[in-house]
Order: C-alpha cells, then sequence, then structure tokens
C-alpha cells in the first residue's frame, strides 16, 4: 500500500500565495440550540433525543470516527459562531463574513478567558446552522467556556492553482495544500484521500449556489454501499473524494468531475443527512485525481495527534434492538407507546 512518504510533490505546486490577503474574523464559542420539539424522527421512524452540534465537545476531536456516536451532526473540538449584530447590512452578515473567510487549515487563537492565548486549527465549516468548527489539544477544551472569543487569522480567499486553472480552490488555506503532499504531473494533480465515495450519496446541502459557506452530507442508509465504500470507518478530518460531483457553483452531480473534501461532522439518523463534507478542491476528473491513502486526515498532515486505530462501526439506526438504537436516550414519541417490533439490521 502507498504511504503519505510515497507520493511527494515531483515538483513544487505552484500558488498564487503573493497575492491573497490575510484577514482576522472572529467568533463566539455558540452554546448549543435546542429545537422545540427535542425529537429527531430518524429515516427508520423511530424518534431519539441526541446531542447534535454546537459547543464544546470535549471526548471528540479531528481523527475520532464520526460514525456510530450516540449523537446527531456532532461537531468535533469547538463551534464557533459570531452573534455581534453591525448597524449595516445584514443582522447575519458578522456570521456570514465568519463562515465565508474562515478557511480549512487556518491558524485560531483563543483571545480571552482561562485558555487566552491558546491556537488552534480551523478544521472545517457546518451550514443551516453557520458554524465554523476549530480543533484543540484536549487538556485546552476542558478548559474553554461557553463564549469565549476566538480569532481566526484567515487566509485562503482567491487562492489558486495558476498551473491548473480548471482546478477550483474553495475552503482552503495555503498551509493545507502545501502539507496535503499532493503528486503533480502533467495531465493534473493526484490527490491523496482515505475513501471515494460516489456522488449518489450525497444529501443535504445540494441545490445551495454556493459551497463556500458550509458542507454538504453523506448519506449512509445503505449497507452494502457503506461496506463497499468502507464509509464505516470514516473520520473527522478525513480527506474524502466525492467523484462525478461537481462544486463550483454549489455541489451537484455532473459526469466527469470531481470534488475532493473534508469530513467535518458526525452521522445523522434523519433522512437525507450524514457525515458533512466541506469541499476544497473541485475539478475535471481527468486534473483531479484521488488515490487511496489511510493517513490523509487532517491530524497527521497537521500533526495534531496520533489516529487512533481505524475501526468499523454501524450507524445507530442500524441496530436490531430498539433499546441499544442510540446507545444513550431513546424515548417513545408523544402519544406513542410502542415502537416497531423489529428494525431491519444490516
Amino acid at each position: 500500500m502507498k504511504t503519505l512518504h510515497s507520493v511527494r510533490n515531483r515538483r513544487r505546486l505552484r500558488l498564487n500565495q503573493e497575492d491573497l490577503v490575510m484577514s482576522v474574523v472572529m467568533g463566539q464559542i455558540a452554546h448549543p440550540v435546542g429545537r422545540v420539539n427535542p425529537y429527531r424522527i430518524g429515516h427508520d421512524g423511530v424518534p431519539r433525543i441526541l446531542p447534535a452540534g454546537g459547543g464544546i465537545s470535549i471526548n471528540q476531536r479531528i481523527g475520532d470516527r464520526c460514525v456510530g456516536l450516540a449523537g446527531d451532526h456532532v461537531e468535533p473540538g469547538v463551534s464557533l459562531h459570531n452573534n455581534d449584530r453591525e448597524v449595516t447590512g445584514s443582522r447575519k452578515g458578522n456570521n456570514l463574513a465568519l463562515i465565508t473567510y474562515a478557511c480549512v487549515g487556518n491558524r485560531a487563537q483563543v483571545i480571552n478567558g482561562p485558555c487566552k492565548g491558546q491556537w488552534g486549527l480551523v478544521t472545517g465549516k457546518h451550514g443551516g446552522v453557520d458554524h465554523v468548527m476549530v480543533d484543540f489539544p484536549t487538556p485546552v477544551l476542558k478548559r474553554l467556556r461557553i463564549g469565549d472569543r476566538i480569532q481566526i487569522n484567515s487566509v485562503g480567499l482567491g487562492l489558486q492553482l495558476p498551473d491548473y486553472p480548471n482546478i477550483t480552490v474553495m475552503n482552503c488555506s495555503p498551509t493545507l495544500l502545501q502539507r496535503w503532499k499532493l503528486r503533480l504531473h502533467d495531465r493534473g494533480i493526484q490527490v491523496p484521500v482515505t475513501h471515494t465515495i460516489p456522488s449518489a450519496l450525497m444529501g443535504s446541502g445540494l441545490g445551495k449556489n454556493t459551497a463556500w459557506r458550509g458542507d454538504v452530507d453523506i448519506q449512509l442508509f445503505d449497507a452494502e454501499i457503506r461496506r463497499r465504500c468502507g464509509l464505516n470507518r470514516l473520520r473527522f478530518g478525513d480527506l474524502v473524494a466525492i467523484v462525478q460531483s461537481d462544486s463550483q457553483f454549489g455541489p451537484s452531480f455532473r459526469q466527469g468531475r470531481t470534488t475532493v473534501g473534508v469530513v467535518v461532522h458526525g452521522n445523522s439518523t434523519v433522512s437525507g443527512h450524514g457525515p458533512g463534507v466541506t469541499p476544497l478542491l473541485t475539478g475535471p476528473a481527468q486534473q483531479l485525481q484521488p488515490i487511496r491513502l489511510p493517513q490523509a486526515n487532517l491530524a497527521i498532515l497537521f500533526d495534531l495527534r496520533m489516529l487512533p486505530p481505524a475501526k468499523s462501526y454501524r450507524p445507530i439506526t442500524a441496530c436490531r434492538n430498539r433499546q441499544n438504537i442510540s446507545r444513550g436516550i431513546v424515548l417513545p414519541a408523544p402519544n406513542q407507546q410502542t415502537f416497531p417490533q423489529r428494525i431491519e439490521m444490516d
């Protein structure tokens, strides 16, 4: 099997880095937001109450599994949202700027509270809720507080590959491209990824006219496809390729195109949802060629931590026994006294 060492650049990857502008954006650690109805109805018809995105995930970081958790759209590390209001423009303008400017691989610094001065890494964006996720070491995560302010040195907007003008770069810092160990050749770029995913599996996030402010979800409801593509082993921070997919002006199905992105949030029980992928590169399949490397993860590229041993986990909706479906809290919906007697397992 190929290793990261075996795919070192034959020649230097040229970027327009000297043209880029570095800007400072800021967000607060966002409190989780509850719904009026606490239940989420899974694709199997079962209602569950589970933790979701927002806040500080103390025991979930980049490199950890994102499948089989007793959670729904879990965001690893810290979730940021800018709640400030300006006197001009959209009421959400500050947060829209945050989620647009922040790029995967940017450095982020805590600017108040007990962890003031600590540095972290931007690891992704979650659309809909409009969060930016930042990874910190576990001791820092344990001391951070809801509302602490984190400042990001944003650079990456306008990033281009002069030698490959048909490949679009988005949500991606120059540092990430330089650490990715891309292999260059005359026809295009070979990109290390952990998984290759059919575009037919993509769900929530389709239909938007931009891929700069969020992610698109991988549906994991088909057991055979999960097995064939190895999706039970997905981790936060995995770099993955979506084949027959174009994200230049929003995620869509398109033959002869490939999108490469990073897994940013965890699986979901809800139809059409699953682990989210923030797009980083999109272009013609002949020029953007994925190669399978198990360690193509942000944790390795940025020396954040050692990857835990790879294991296969089933989504919580795949369990036969309804008492174990969520490995957490499973309650009947209001005015519903019984569950289905049988739930199909993988």
